[in-house]
């Protein structure tokens, strides 16, 4: 079998849903009560899942702290921001019920963070004595086809979602509701985007407004404004609520757990991933500070010319500074051999836990603001995962002449 860049023909989707998704709610509460107690205690020790039904949301997880926050006050503060702040929207943020079960992180955890297996044995290097959080491994991916380095299928959904958002808050489309999803397909010729296949929207509505009018107005308003337009064609297909109506939406249409938007989060199905959810988690945890180091290093890796394409896997054991593994595969699309970028990743990056928390600054309260719209491949938010200040020391250490150029 061909593989996806050596294919003539290959049609690839990803999707992306609304800030107000019940998924997604939930992820943002998460996050939000994280970088609360992170402006508390910058060390504080979060594992926060959040969960949601018709007229209810339960939080709970395991939480070690020197600070307090209002839980409760998060909850209804979030999803008045999202936009649920009427019962016929399907939640409404004041008269929800809100129910806390939050306890302390197993000592048995925190004695592997806090105490790493190399430094238990003499090593007294500074990023030695703090251990991975937990066992597993972590997927990096990054590609040339968009200017954030990001597949082009999962960033059209995001801005679909984005702007879906941004019509119903402004009002232009005051018939929308907070809920709601986009999908794109492409059609990717030897392993590059060549058209724009179908897009499918489903946006919840106000029930009074008929099907014509809001499938007429959500193309023109929405979809056509972040479309690139020579990409688009005559067989190009818009769906838009394919069922005809979606007016229950929200906790009311379905419930909403925690991390179920893992391949939202990250690219769109493009690359592989670990299995690990990253909202409510704080950065010892490698599920989230690992995924975004490989991030940034693929990333970096991408911006400096040595592949088209690159994935990289990390893997950890529990209570161990170093990564058992690093894998790079590059789908042939490198310009140096992959042991090269192997060598590369080694001598430029360090993986261990307390030197990916420093490296990138993630003792901070910044992840409310990733957990809509994707974690990867964003500039409107502080993501220091997605700098490419090492690109250039990569690319003149493998002895390739030229960069890819960024945006």
């Amino acid at each position: 079998m061909a593989s996806f860049v050596d294919s003539p023909q290959v049609f690839f989707t990803s999707e992306s849903v609304t800030e107000g998704h019940p998924d997604k709610m939930c992820d943002q509460i998460s996050d939000a009560v994280l970088d609360a107690l992170l402006t508390e205690d910058p060390l504080s020790r979060v594992a926060c899942e959040t969960a949601t039904t018709t007229g209810m949301v339960l939080v709970f997880g395991e939480i070690s702290t020197a600070g307090w926050v209002d839980v409760p006050k998060i909850v209804r503060d979030t999803i008045c921001e999202i936009g649920y702040t009427r019962a016929k929207y399907g939640f409404d943020a004041e008269t929800c019920n809100v129910s806390v079960s939050l306890k302390a992180q197993s000592a048995d955890i925190a004695m592997g963070v806090d105490d790493a297996l190399e430094h238990r044995e003499g090593d007294q290097d500074r990023y030695a004595h703090q251990g991975a959080g937990d066992q597993g491994m972590m997927i990096g991916f990054a590609c040339d086809e968009t200017e954030e380095l990001m597949p082009l299928p999962i960033s059209l959904a995001h801005k679909i979602c984005r702007r879906l958002a941004e019509v119903r808050k402004q009002g232009l489309l005051d018939f929308l509701r907070p809920d709601g999803k986009a999908q794109v397909t492409v059609e990717y010729r030897y392993g590059r985007p060549h058209r724009i296949e179908a897009v499918v929207v489903s946006a919840q509505h106000d029930a009074e407004i008929p099907h014509r009018d809001i499938e007429e107005r959500l193309i023109e308003n929405v979809v056509r404004t972040v479309l690139p337009i020579d990409l688009v064609d005559d067989r190009t297909q818009f769906l838009i609520n394919p069922t005809g109506r979606f007016v229950i939406g929200g906790p009311m249409g379905d419930a909403g757990l925690t991390g179920r938007k893992i391949i939202v989060d990250t690219y769109g199905g493009m690359a592989r991933h670990g299995g690990g959810a990253f909202s409510g988690k704080d950065p010892t945890k490698v599920d989230r500070s690992a995924a975004y180091y490989a991030r940034f290093a693929a990333k970096n890796l991408v911006a400096a010319g040595l592949a088209r394409r690159l994935e990289i896997q990390v893997s950890y054991a529990i209570g161990r500074a170093q990564p058992l593994a690093i894998m790079v595969e590059t789908f042939g699309t490198g310009r140096v051999d992959d042991q090269v970028i192997l060598d590369l990743i080694h001598r430029h990056f360090d993986f261990r836990p307390a030197a990916i928390i420093e490296n990138l600054r993630l003792q901070r309260p910044i992840y409310k603001p990733t957990a809509s719209y994707g974690h990867f491949g964003r500039s409107d938010i502080d993501a220091p995962w997605e700098s490419i200040e090492l690109a250039e020391r990569l690319r003149e250490d493998s002895g390739v002449r030229e960069m890819v150029p960024v945006g």
